[in-house]
């Protein structure tokens, strides 16, 4: 690693945000490419730009900044822009810092909890939310893993990015199958890819501030492979986060640790009624406080 830029930890109102719980924010951050150490103090990844893929790392540098760390050629200005995105730096949670301020379950996360890490790309997350869903974690992560290891630009022995739309278009049927195992997923996987790179289809649109939450609900449900969980996935990926995750992991942790065994999805959607359009977001800060320890 030859060249550093060094980026400031603030959110787009000026409020802090913390590193660790950043990149601990949900577990798809850490698929191939990335990596992301276990306290939280580095993310190593894999990144496009100038036409190339470049071996990235990032890492805490103090309490209010971050170290971005590439090759002597890497172009780190735009590096550092891709990782800010990234990290949602610009996003401002000004106004769920000031709710959870006022709760005693959440107002630790007012110190800088609750950016959600996505990928450079909407189709990234599109993916890989698809490989979460219906199986076991370590079937998303072969899955993911044969994705960028087979498919992805190499930039390092070793080390690749993530697949271009073309690239996962242009495998076969041979690789989703047998190398991938990814089962009905496959034919999912390459329709997306294709039509993406076909022009037929741009995800990418769903960033679009001005679209409603129905509208880019409507959008990822016509998708195929995406249902009701992978669309409040990507949802909360998009920074949409109105809707709670509702699955075979989220139930019942809430209900172990709010006590209410028997609550119902509309108890549990109650519960989180006053957050309005971050009541997704202050649902899975709940469910995840302890993924990060607390500071000593």
């Amino acid at each position: 690693m030859g060249v550093t830029e060094q980026i400031e930890l603030r959110g787009g109102g000026g409020e802090p945000v913390d590193f660790a719980r950043t990149l601990h924010s949900h577990g798809v951050a850490d698929l191939p490419p990335n990596t992301i150490a276990r306290d939280g103090s580095t993310l190593d990844t894999v990144l496009d730009a100038g036409g190339s893929a470049w071996v990235v790392r990032v890492t805490a540098d103090g309490p209010t900044a971050a170290r971005i760390e590439a090759d002597d050629a890497a172009p780190v200005a735009e590096l550092a822009r891709v990782i800010r995105y990234m990290l949602r730096l610009d996003d401002d949670l000004s106004g769920f810092y000031a709710r959870a301020a006022d709760d005693p379950d959440l107002a630790w996360a007012a110190r800088g909890a609750g950016r959600m890490v996505r990928s450079p790309f909407v189709f990234e997350d599109v993916v890989k939310t698809i490989c979460t869903t219906n199986c076991t974690w370590s079937a998303t992560q072969r899955m993911v893993g044969a994705l960028v290891g087979e498919l992805g630009t190499p930039a390092a022995p070793g080390r690749r990015a993530f697949p271009s739309a073309a690239a996962m278009a242009a495998a076969g049927d041979d690789f989703y199958a047998g190398v991938a195992k990814a089962g009905y997923r496959g034919a999912y996987l390459r329709a997306i890819a294709a039509d993406v790179a076909e022009g037929r289809l741009d995800l990418e649109a769903l960033t679009d501030p001005d679209r409603s939450d129905e509208e880019v609900a409507e959008r990822l449900l016509a998708l195929p492979g995406v249902g009701p969980y992978a669309c409040a996935h990507m949802m909360m990926l998009l920074g949409r986060y109105g809707k709670l995750i509702l699955d075979s992991w989220t139930r019942p942790t809430y209900r172990r640790l709010a006590g209410r065994p028997r609550v119902t999805d509309k108890g549990i959607e109650k519960a989180f009624r006053r957050y309005r359009e971050y009541a997704g977001l202050a649902f899975w800060l709940m469910l995840t406080r302890d993924w990060v320890p607390e500071p000593v």
